[in-house]
C-alpha cells in the first residue's frame, strides 16, 4: 500500500536522485525554494518592501541587497530559477552542507548587489537568483576540481565563456521575453566573482591556519 514514507523512495526510483537527496545535505536549498515560492505567491504584498531598489538602498535600506535575489518578475523567471536550484543540488549535492550553502548564498547575494549597485547605476530594480545561482554553480565546479573532478574545469570554462558571451554581446532576447525583462548580465558576472570569493574564504577558513572548520 502507498504511504507518504514511500514517496522518497518512489521519486528516488523514478528520477534516479542519489539516495540521500532527503537528508538535511538538501535542507539548505529546499529553504531557499520555500522562501522563493513565498515570495513569488505574495508578490504584491512583498515586492515594495524586499525588492531591490538603488534608490532606497541608498538611503539606508539594505536588507534589499539580500531580499531581492528571492522574488521574481513572473511565473516563467520563477520556474527558471527553481529549476535551476535542484538541478545544481543534483550536480554539486555532495558537497552542500547546511552552512557552506548558506555562506555561499549569502556572500554571493550580498556581493552581487554590492557589484551591480557601484557598476552598474542604470540597474535601477533587480529580482531573481540568478546572479546567485551563477555564484553556487561556480564554487560547485571550484569543489569539483579541488577534489579531482575533470568535469569541474569544463563547468568553470563553460560559466566563464558564458560571462564573456553576455558582457560583449548581450543576453538573450528569448529568455528577456520570458520573463518579462531585461537579463542583469552584471548580475551573471558579479555573481560568478562572488562565488569565487566565497569558495577561497571557506578554503581559507578550513585550511590549518584555523582550528574552526566550516565543511
Amino acid at each position: 500500500m502507498f504511504s507518504l514514507k514511500s514517496l522518497p523512495l518512489l521519486l528516488n526510483k523514478l528520477l534516479k536522485l542519489p539516495s540521500n537527496i532527503w537528508s538535511k545535505t538538501y535542507f539548505a536549498p529546499l529553504c531557499i525554494l520555500i522562501i522563493a515560492t513565498l515570495g513569488y505567491l505574495f508578490d504584491q504584498q512583498l515586492n515594495d518592501m524586499f525588492i531591490y531598489d538603488r534608490a532606497l538602498i541608498t538611503q539606508g535600506e539594505y536588507w534589499r541587497l539580500i531580499t531581492g535575489h528571492l522574488l521574481h518578475t513572473n511565473l516563467a523567471h520563477f520556474l527558471l530559477n527553481s529549476a535551476a536550484v535542484i538541478l545544481l543540488a543534483i550536480l554539486h549535492g555532495k558537497f552542500y552542507t547546511i552552512s557552506n550553502y548558506f555562506f555561499v548564498f549569502i556572500i554571493s547575494a550580498l556581493f552581487t548587489s554590492i557589484g551591480i549597485y557601484f557598476y552598474d547605476p542604470k540597474l535601477i530594480y533587480y529580482v531573481g537568483l540568478s546572479g546567485i545561482l551563477h555564484g553556487i554553480f561556480i564554487w560547485g565546479a571550484l569543489k569539483d576540481i579541488v577534489n579531482k573532478d575533470k568535469t569541474g574545469y569544463l563547468l568553470f570554462i563553460g560559466v566563464i565563456m558564458k560571462i564573456t558571451h553576455e558582457q560583449i554581446y548581450g543576453a538573450s532576447d528569448d529568455i528577456a521575453k520570458i520573463i518579462n525583462a531585461n537579463v542583469a548580465i552584471d548580475a551573471h558576472l558579479w555573481g560568478t566573482v562572488s562565488g569565487i570569493l566565497a569558495f577561497s574564504i571557506l578554503l581559507l577558513l578550513n585550511s590549518r591556519i584555523f582550528t574552526n572548520k566550516i565543511k
